[in-house]
């Protein structure tokens, strides 16, 4: 080779041959090897001519100025799957790092390998930074992260529907400039399919698809926060739709309507996850909601909930009962359908008959009878009840009492032989019972039927390995806030910092329960029509804790902040 052709030598090649790291031969020869093989020049250089990657990479860094990054103690659960494609990260050998703000952080071994960045900046629609990793520590964590989603994409099932019969450009939905469609539909796939396997690995409860007039964000609600994850490019709003509503069974070309549907992933012989799915038409399109099922949560068991000692054993006594009414109230996303499926599974025996009426079923259980009640031809959970009655059941779960035909009905099964599950959304254990009365049922009926009922709220659990003690509160303010001397003996305040392992300080959450059975006094109370201030007036005077000091306990456990209990429980 001719010194011309070696002094031509520019970018890394020839800074590693000013660094005497390799000769102006070897790099030549890497760099011609590497096309024809089309392998990236730092990957060639390891794999192929053996160069000390640790070597090769420090003085990478030196010359481009940028960091040395130690990828090995990454965790590849915390990587952006959504922005992940594999085939680009096989093409380009390079890996999405971390999405912060409007900035996408990639790694690479090559800091020249500019193709690499700017790919990923078009598929994504994010601004990319790179950031410098060892080729040999790269190499081995693109590996394993295929690996693992390649098992993941083998277990999928239900998503295997092609858009490539579906006319996407049909009636009202968006085109391109000129009439036809460019982008390929197979990205969509492998997108969607990544949000939803990034969301369950997250945790997350919700995953919510939202259109707007200049753009389109997905948000996944973990430990019952919004968090915005991913802005696709807008013009991908129609199909992305059409992609979630083929897996989810329903009508793609109705778009005017809301619709319901199902989605099902199996992400091992033994573990299924299911999507609840919910269209809704906006302004700018179709906002789609999927909330996600885990089977899991209802055997988890009792102990995993959150109860207070007394809580739980109230719970289990009622359910060791053949009759009476056990009611769980809250706002959508309190819990409550862990909490009715977590009894169920306790007395889901062979010798108990259970049959649920449930809009939709949510979790399914073998050995349970459910019933996805369909007002559309009748099936109302009135209707439900009145078959169950006829079929000699021992247990019924209704899915909420929307009516007092329903009411009625159930009140009826409690007091004839049959224990009953079901829910209200009210705000508190009170409130349920003046909600009965006022929707017409006799309080004879509640007073004699109701056992036990269950007020519920979620807060997010303070994470374990960052959480600091809040030294910093006056004690006179923890009073003024409720907490009283008794449960301030011993405790342990403790507040929120964050690290990589949570969200700002918390990860997971914990159940805040008000449960009150119904005693001769508060029985007494609801036959003279007593309010709802009342009723929770004598619960306290019995020893029943209200919504707000079942969470300063929590709080006073370090369980979850004072901040928290704030946010989910009214002084």
């Amino acid at each position: 080779m001719s010194n011309k052709a070696l002094g031509q030598l520019s970018g890394l090649a020839g800074s590693l041959v000013a660094g005497s790291l390799i000769t102006a031969e070897q790099a030549a020869e890497a760099l011609r090897q590497a096309a024809i093989e089309k392998m990236h020049f730092v990957q060639y250089l390891v794999e192929k001519d053996n160069i000390d990657g640790r070597r090769l990479a420090e003085l990478t860094s030196q010359e481009f100025g940028l960091p040395l990054f130690d990828i090995t103690a990454l965790d590849t659960e915390v990587i952006p799957i959504a922005l992940a494609d594999v085939e680009l990260i096989k093409k380009h050998h390079a890996l999405p790092l971390l999405h912060h703000g409007d900035r996408l952080f990639v790694a690479v071994s090559d800091p020249t390998n500019l193709a690499a960045l700017e790919e990923i900046k078009f598929h994504t629609g994010i601004n990319t930074d790179a950031v410098l990793v060892e080729e040999t520590a790269l190499g081995k964590v693109l590996a394993t992260f295929a690996e693992s989603q390649d098992a993941l994409s083998d277990g999928l099932t239900d998503l295997d529907a092609s858009l490539d019969d579906i006319d996407i450009a049909s009636g009202d939905e968006p085109q391109d400039d000129d009439g036809s469609e460019s982008i390929d539909e197979t990205p969509i796939v492998r997108f969607v399919n990544k949000v939803l396997i990034d969301a369950i690995q997250q945790g997350a409860s919700d995953i919510h698809f939202e259109p707007y007039e200049h753009s389109y964000r997905v948000r996944f609600r973990t430990d019952g926060i919004l968090q915005e994850m991913v802005k696709p490019p807008r013009n991908l709003a129609p199909r992305l739709a059409a992609r979630l509503k083929v897996m989810s069974q329903m009508d793609i070309s109705e778009r005017r309507l809301p619709q319901d549907g199902r989605i099902q992933m199996k992400l091992s012989r033994n573990r299924a996850i299911d999507f609840r799915v919910n269209t809704l038409p906006t302004l700018y399109g179709e906002k789609i909601v999927l909330r996600i099922l885990d089977p899991g949560s209802a055997q988890m068991g009792i102990d995993a909930l959150g109860y207070e000692p007394y809580q739980k054993d109230l719970y289990l006594k009622v359910l060791n009962q053949p009759q009476g009414m056990v009611l769980v109230t809250g706002p959508t996303g309190s819990g409550k359908t862990v909490s009715l499926y977590t009894g169920l599974n306790i007395l889901n025996t062979p010798e108990r008959n259970i049959s649920t009426a449930e809009d939709p079923v949510e979790i399914n259980l073998d050995g349970v009878n459910q019933v996805h009640v369909n007002a559309k031809v009748g099936l109302n959970f009135a209707e439900a009840l009145r078959s169950f009655l006829r079929q000699d059941p021992d247990v019924i779960m209704v899915g909420e009492i929307r009516d007092l035909e329903t009411a009625e009905i159930a009140i009826k099964a409690a007091q004839t032989g049959h224990l009953v599950l079901s829910t209200l959304h009210t705000n508190s254990a009170s409130e349920t019972i003046t909600r009965l009365l006022n929707m017409g049922v006799p309080a004879f009926n509640v007073a004699s039927s109701v056992n036990l009922i269950i007020a519920q709220r979620l807060a997010r659990r303070l994470c374990k390995l960052c959480s600091v003690p809040a030294d910093d509160i006056p004690h006179a303010t923890l009073l003024e806030e409720g907490f009283t001397a008794e449960i301030l003996a011993g405790a342990t305040i403790m507040s929120p910092v964050g690290c990589k392992e949570c969200n700002g300080g918390y990860k997971g959450r914990v159940g805040i329960y008000e449960a009150v059975k119904i005693t001769p006094s508060i029985a007494k109370l609801i036959m003279g029509e007593g309010n709802s201030m009342q009723i929770a007036a004598q619960a306290r005077a019995e020893g029943f804790h209200d919504l707000r000091i079942a969470a300063l306990k929590k709080v006073a456990q370090g369980m979850t902040s004072l901040e928290e209990a704030n946010r989910i429980t009214v002084d």
